[in-house]
């Protein structure tokens, strides 16, 4: 983006999403905007103008984590289209993606209407994708998901949306169908319930009730993901109870048997941070 004038004294500009100024003449801009021109339409246009580009780029972030947690088929169409905004680039750019073929893996480094995606490969090779959808995996799906995090990390890949290095959970081959719950995360104790319930939002669950859910969708199916929470009216202090899975409306607990296995991750996944959050440790220290 170009510089604009201010009045006749300066001139301003958006740098990596903040306004800054400079002389008229030119040279080296400053660090802050000089108070004479803070109020001018010319800044606050700028201003508004970042705040939107911020929005913007974690709408599409948002919208990538989306496709990946859920595995969703995404159209090679719709990822051509929005390839050339820089935001979607940087949301999109390096994430692992899978077409129809065995050999249609690999990290996503262009998007054509014409020509497909185009796809840095296992060997180093470009591969082309023409397929009419495509899946960016979650991690857990992912086929040796050790050596992917080792190509990438030969190629200094810094992913806008966090796949490859996402924390995983496999469900333990012991489970039963008799088994309901998690406990592993219980028992994590908050100074109150607002910095549990703070907490949970924060990370961007939601609290409905007495419990933190999650909606996750796996193969086709929708999984409720519940971390319980103790009584906000009973309790100085808050604590985080165990971990289930309920159907879509969150009225039937399942069976951990019966808990998929992207569904199995990302519920770990959240009783694993909101356990880490925690504000008073075992030995009781804050």
């Amino acid at each position: 983006m170009g510089w604009l004038a201010a009045g006749d004294t300066y001139q301003v500009a958006l740098v990596e999403g903040r306004v800054v100024a400079r002389s008229a003449s030119g040279g080296k801009p400053g660090r802050t905007v000089p108070a004479e021109i803070r109020d001018r339409a010319e800044v606050l246009e700028l201003q508004r103008f970042g705040e939107w580009l911020d929005r913007h780029a974690a709408d599409c972030a948002a919208q990538v984590t989306t496709w990946m947690v859920s595995a969703l088929p995404v159209p090679t169409g719709l990822l051509a289209q929005v390839w050339p905004d820089e935001a979607w680039q940087a949301a999109l750019r390096d994430i692992v993606v899978v077409g129809d073929g065995p050999g249609e893996v690999g990290l996503l480094r262009g998007a054509d209407p014409a020509d497909g995606l185009r796809l840095v490969n296992r060997d180093g090779g470009t591969v082309s994708v023409a397929a009419p959808t495509v899946t960016m995996p979650h991690p857990v799906l992912l086929p040796d998901l050790e050596g992917l995090r080792t190509f990438a990390a030969g190629l200094g890949v810094l992913q806008g949306v966090e796949q490859l290095h996402r924390a995983t959970w496999r469900k333990p081959a012991a489970i039963t169908e008799r088994d309901y719950v998690v406990t592993e995360f219980a028992e994590a104790e908050y100074r109150s319930w607002f910095h549990l319930a703070s907490r949970a939002t924060a990370l961007g669950y939601q609290v409905s009730g007495s419990s933190v859910v999650a909606r996750i969708r796996d193969a086709g199916r929708v999984f409720t993901a519940s971390v319980a929470m103790s009584d906000p009216y009973t309790e100085d202090k808050a604590w985080t109870g165990n971990l289930g899975w309920y159907d879509e409306d969150g009225q039937r607990r399942l069976p951990l048997s019966d808990v998929g296995p992207l569904a199995w991750s990302e519920g770990m996944r959240m009783a694993a941070a909101l356990h880490a959050g925690r504000t008073t440790t075992t030995d009781g220290a804050e």
